[in-house]
């Protein structure tokens, strides 16, 4: 920074006297010395507009929470498949166990994180690709990635294996499991680098990290009975059922046929082309992909879904413009730019993807969505994990313009997929950088 330029006192002068000048600006002072920013920039007028009515509503079968953890994209998943359950059943009700995919996940993470670094041992410390993969395992994923894990342990209904302390909470947990794994990380980098193969030593790492998952989560059960009551009070009881017998039975639903799109409008990534991002994943043998279009292609076929009776499981960034109390995803209803003396915060989804401004962060469930006049959407209804007590007992509205601004990923079945689009899932996918956006985890 040889030119850069300090802040001197004559300037200090100005932006003192600038201030001291504007009425608004101290009226402002005084409103928010009392009040935070987000309440204070609160927009009641326009947040009446979201109305929790919709052309289409496919309800849903009970409000989950997935408390003090980053689980959101397994609750997600998992409310999706469960209206599948509940309809089988003919039950009112049901949820399935988000600690068993949970578990799995974790285990499969610990396995990828220490594949990976294998795979990158003979970068130097201090490589931002290394960086990144020391970061270590999260709670957070992607639809493709709880793909790879159903396909391959199946999924249990809740009461099978319920919540723990730790699947509640994970952040001690998390921190601690990843002090581990770095660990580990040292040593396998040496082991590659005196020549041996590290693949015994590092059976014996997950070996141990299993055990502390047990610990943690519980064992995975295997075999359970499920017992329930359907719509008529009528007792069931389905005994020696296995996560994937209890699967093909209950959820009967082929994950293969959904695909994952994406919207992301830079010029790195043109529409109708697939993308996977390097060292993003859980399961070593599962696959990433994406399939980047066009905002008004992504809405017609999340509306195609829900128009057709099924819910759909999609990532957004939540951390913009909402209100966790009424349930609202609205950038017209916080008025941050005049609050705050006149402020333009206009960006481009474009600008905001590049820049690091915005990337999912949050996956949910698009449950239903409403119609103006012209038949366009203008409003959607959103199934949160959050408990009963965020939004309107559980529940979200999302405007329309939030949605094409924030909305980053969703999943639908591709018998919605026009000829094109299916010929283009059929290419080689583009692999983007593992710092990419679209790498980002809900």
């Amino acid at each position: 920074m040889k030119h850069a330029k300090p802040i001197t006192k004559e300037f200090l002068c100005q932006c003192e006297k600038e201030y001291e000048e504007s009425q608004l600006c101290r009226a402002l002072t005084c409103a928010l010395s009392k009040a935070d920013l987000e309440h204070g920039a609160f927009d009641g007028e326009a947040a009446r507009k979201l109305d929790m009515t919709f052309s289409i509503d496919l309800g849903t079968t009970g409000v989950t929470s997935q408390k003090a953890s980053g689980r959101c994209w397994i609750f997600a998943a998992l409310n999706v498949l469960r209206k599948a359950v509940a309809e089988n059943c003919n039950m009112k009700e049901v949820e399935l166990s988000q600690n068993y995919i949970a578990f799995w996940d974790k285990f499969e993470k610990m396995n990828y994180f220490l594949e990976s670094v294998i795979d990158s041992a003979d970068l130097e410390v201090g490589d931002r690709v290394l960086d990144w993969i020391l970061q270590g395992v999260s709670d957070g994923g992607q639809w493709d990635m709880i793909v790879s894990l159903i396909k391959k342990y199946g999924v249990v209904p809740k009461s099978a294996m319920p919540e723990t302390c730790q699947s509640s909470s994970t952040r001690v947990m998390n921190r601690m499991l990843n002090q581990k794994l770095r660990k580990n990380a040292i040593e396998l980098r040496k082991i590659v680098a005196s020549g041996q193969d590290p693949q015994p030593r590092k059976e014996e790492m997950l070996k141990e990290l299993y055990k502390a998952l047990c610990i943690c989560f519980g064992k995975p059960v295997q075999v359970f009975d499920f017992e329930y009551r359907d719509k008529e009070k009528t007792y069931f009881c389905d005994r020696q059922m296995t996560p994937q017998s209890f699967y093909e039975k209950y959820v009967k639903l082929d994950l293969e046929d959904y695909v994952s799109i994406i919207h992301a409008p830079t010029k790195d990534k043109p529409y109708n082309k697939t993308y996977t991002v390097k060292y993003l994943g859980n399961v070593v043998e599962g696959f990433v992909r994406h399939l980047n279009v066009p905002m008004d292609t992504f809405k017609a076929l999340v509306v195609s879904q829900l128009k057709a009776g099924q819910t759909v499981w999609f990532g957004s960034d939540c951390s913009k413009y909402g209100d966790r109390k009424q349930g609202i995803w609205d950038q017209d209803t916080y008025r941050y730019g005049e609050v705050l003396g006149g402020i333009d915060f206009e960006m481009t989804k474009e600008d905001g993807l590049n820049f690091g401004d915005s990337a999912m962060n949050h996956a949910m469930v698009i449950v239903g969505v409403n119609f103006d006049e012209n038949g366009k959407p203008n409003r959607w209804k959103i199934e949160n994990s959050w408990g009963d007590d965020a939004g309107v007992k559980g529940y979200f509205v999302m405007s329309d313009k939030w949605f094409e601004a924030y909305t980053y990923q969703a999943v639908v079945h591709k018998k919605y997929f026009s000829e094109d689009l299916l010929k283009a899932l059929e290419k080689e996918p583009v692999e983007l950088k593992p710092w990419d956006p679209m790498g980002s985890l809900a």
